[in-house]
């Protein structure tokens, strides 16, 4: 049995109540979920023995994890690996996201990328988004997730929510998946209980307010605000709500589900708005919280004209100016600039690990010389070289996996349709 700080345990009991706590409790002796999320720009079937997410378009639980390092259509960008319970932002983002024009959208905090890729997935073609990450290394695993993923108008940045707050850029949505104490995680990493402590609660609180308070004057009016934690504790999920509507204009929505996803609703009493609170071993899930709310008025100091870069824009000196000091560091999935056509060679699966461990490749003799697109059933995984004898492999070297077994055959996870 987990052993849990005995400080996390008495609170979260009283929180939670004796019933909701054992059945936590007892989700330590069971395996935790494996779920993916389809990518639909990528379509190659549904899982081998999937079953859908309730809450999450493309969507699936599958039955044992799989070792998804030593396929290539997870490295293609084909599907995302993500704890089902964050997925319901996808809910959110269909029943309160009812425009159907070009959206404007902000992940504040955003590595390593599986938010902000559904996000992009659920927005309208033509919508903007920045995916931002203020520690520079986590940037980088954003910045690879974003460009695997292969949407247009998907910016990743590097920089902090202040940085925002002076930029004057100004936003439709704006999803602040906080930094947390991690409660919600202590099934799936034993880390989290080590690092806990009621010290960095307190430390974690009063860092979200700092978030929430430069995030918010980024949120244009009528604006949806998405806050997530995947922490359990009411000091940094209702709380911070209860602080936020008495700080700004702002309401919190109401987002319809169903009885059998077994969601929790608020647990601080005499607080009753609509939040959502997933809870292992009561929903199928890890530890999540959201809640949703709007700006009901203009509360900033900024102009209120909407400044973002539009889709097509290039890397102008307008381009620039707008991001007015902003550090951008994947600008070429965000500005829209036109794609270069390669020849495509298909590999075969020794090929297509061999060249996700950057090594060299042998192609086809016909293969044309210079720069092809190598792919793995038909969906491209990145550049060679082709000089002849060899291809010289232009993977990212940062990408590259190291794992040194390679199956004899490919183990589909994907089955056609």
């Amino acid at each position: 049995m987990t052993e849990l700080p005995a400080e996390f345990t008495t609170y979260t009991r009283q929180l939670m109540g004796d019933e909701r706590f054992e059945r936590y409790l007892h989700s330590f002796e069971e395996e935790a979920p494996v779920s993916i999320r389809l990518n639909p720009r990528k379509p190659t079937g549904k899982p081998i023995d999937g079953e859908e997410v309730p809450w999450c378009r493309h969507a699936y639980y599958l039955k044992q994890r799989p070792n998804f390092t030593m396929d290539p259509l997870f490295h293609a960008g084909c599907y995302y690996v993500q704890e089902a319970s964050s997925m319901f932002l996808d809910e959110i983002v269909r029943q309160l996201s009812i425009f159907n024009f070009q959206l404007s959208t902000l992940d504040m905090c955003a590595a390593p990328g599986g938010k902000s890729t559904l996000l992009r997935s659920a927005l309208p073609e033509e919508s903007v988004l920045y995916s931002n990450e203020p520690i520079r290394n986590r940037a980088s695993i954003l910045a690879e997730n974003v460009q695997k993923w292969g949407y247009p108008n998907h910016i990743v940045t590097n920089n902090y929510p202040k940085d925002y707050r002076k930029s004057k850029l100004r936003f439709d949505i704006i999803l602040c998946d906080v930094p947390c104490s991690g409660e919600g995680m202590f099934r799936k990493d034993e880390a989290t209980i080590r690092e806990w402590s009621p010290q960095n609660v307190e430390k974690c609180w009063k860092l979200q307010r700092e978030i929430v308070a430069d995030a918010w004057e980024c949120l244009n009016e009528d604006g949806l605000f998405i806050y997530s934690t995947c922490t359990f504790n009411t000091k940094e999920n209702e709380e911070n709500i209860r602080w936020m509507l008495e700080e700004y204009d702002a309401k919190v929505l109401k987002v319809e589900t169903k009885p059998e996803w077994n969601i929790t609703g608020s647990l601080l009493e005499g607080f009753n708005e609509p939040v959502y609170r997933f809870i292992p071993g009561i929903s199928r899930g890890e530890g999540l919280f959201m809640c949703v709310l709007q700006k009901t008025s203009q509360n900033s100091s900024h102009s209120s004209e909407q400044v973002v870069p539009k889709a097509g824009m290039t890397r102008s000196k307008a381009w620039n100016k707008l991001f007015q000091g902003l550090e951008y560091i994947v600008p070429s999935v965000g500005t829209n600039e036109k794609k270069a056509s390669y020849p495509q060679v298909e590999l075969s699966y020794p090929q297509a690990m061999a060249y996700l461990r950057h090594e060299a490749l042998v192609l086809p003799e016909e293969t044309p010389r210079g720069l092809v697109e190598v792919c793995f059933l038909g969906h491209p995984l990145g550049l060679a070289k082709n000089i002849g004898n060899r291809a010289n492999n232009l993977y990212p070297k940062e990408w590259k996996i190291k794992t040194t077994y390679i199956p004899n055959e490919y183990e589909p996870i994907l089955k056609k349709i």
